[in-house]
């Protein structure tokens, strides 16, 4: 029997499972990664490639209308492509929850990350999204915890920020 290693991105679904988040879409990404495989071997959750992050806001205001709850999975360069449809769950108070892996900080090595990762917070705060972040490992769960609690409860939209810090800087191999 395999044991299953913990780490930040068990804690994220674990969350999930608690809260009765039963839909996670996402454009692929390798911080987010370990956390899809998991959704994905789960039964009660159904996981949705999208092609691009603003299709998963429409999705997650869908799921809402629907009596589901859901989350975005997306990388902080897709944020800028997002703000318009930020606009629905804002004015229709649906509450929308995204996780979103950062880029353009920590050991960052494509310079046009970089703009994006320094206005993905100041983009969510203009769209009215309550920014979250986490730094550390062992802080992730809780801060996921209180920013979709934070939606849910509130029908409000959260977002949390994981420092790319924490998730490791990309490498990319010649050869």
């Amino acid at each position: 029997m395999k044991i299953r290693e913990k780490d930040w991105r068990n804690d994220i679904f674990d969350v999930f499972k608690q809260l009765n988040i039963t839909l996670v879409s996402h454009i692929p990404d390798a911080g987010h990664t370990p956390l899809i495989d998991l959704c994905e071997k789960d039964n009660e959750i159904d996981v949705v490639t999208l092609t691009t992050e603003e299709e998963g806001i429409g999705l997650s205001c869908g799921a809402w209308a629907g009596g589901r709850r859901s989350a975005l999975l997306m990388q902080s360069s897709g944020v800028g492509n997002c703000i318009n449809a930020l606009a629905l769950p804002n004015i229709c108070k649906i509450p929308f929850l995204s996780i979103v892996s950062m880029r353009g900080e920590w050991g960052e090595f494509i310079p046009w990350q970089v703009p994006m990762g320094k206005g993905t917070p100041k983009v969510l705060e203009a769209m009215n999204v309550n920014v979250f972040r986490a730094d550390k490992k062992e802080e992730v769960g809780l801060t996921v915890d209180a920013a979709a609690k934070f939606a849910f409860n509130t029908r409000s939209s959260s977002a949390v920020l994981l420092s790319q810090r924490m998730i490791g800087a990309k490498q990319f191999k010649n050869g």
